[in-house]
């Protein structure tokens, strides 16, 4: 797999998902179907990578609606747990807006169905921290990234810190 296809498909993905919350009024879910449709046409991404890219999206985007006041650097600063002014290269406008936006819509789901979505070596994510589930080895980045087994024990997934 090429990571950096991957890494710029789920920016592009982002990009998308936002203009299309932006000009609409539709549900984050149809926004999102939306935006994929739009991703899918303008990469060259296989149906399993477009697959799996629309996965990690959907994740950092409910993880971040689940934690993050849109309107507090703090608490942005501490989901990350690093300063955003270290950050290049994100549209952090972008992805709070959207993230913003699922709030609504997550506490319905969460109110029918516990949201579940691991974070796994190998998928794609946005930046941030995140702490091995067996030996709490803590790993950052500054940029989306893709997530490798933990470099102690090599297990294969995370949580978000």
């Amino acid at each position: 797999m090429n990571t950096q296809k991957l890494i710029a498909a789920y920016s592009d993905f982002m990009r998308h998902l936002h203009e299309t919350m932006e000009e609409t009024v539709d549900s984050f879910t149809d926004a999102f179907e939306t935006s994929k449709e739009k991703t899918r046409e303008s990469t060259d991404l296989t149906h399993e990578e477009l697959e799996q890219v629309s996965s990690h999206v959907k994740r950092d985007i409910e993880h971040a609606a689940k934690n993050l006041n849109a309107n507090d650097n703090d608490s942005l600063s501490e989901w990350l747990k690093f300063d955003i002014e270290l950050i290049e290269n994100l549209t952090w406008d972008a992805f709070l807006s959207v993230a913003d936006k699922t709030r609504i819509e997550l506490a319905k789901i969460e109110h029918d169905a516990q949201i579940h979505h691991p974070y796994e070596s190998g998928s794609i994510t946005i930046a941030g921290t995140f702490v091995c589930n067996d030996c709490g080895k803590e790993i950052s980045f500054k940029t989306t990234s893709r997530i490798p087994p933990c470099p102690t024990c090599h297990n294969h997934t995370f949580v978000r810190r």
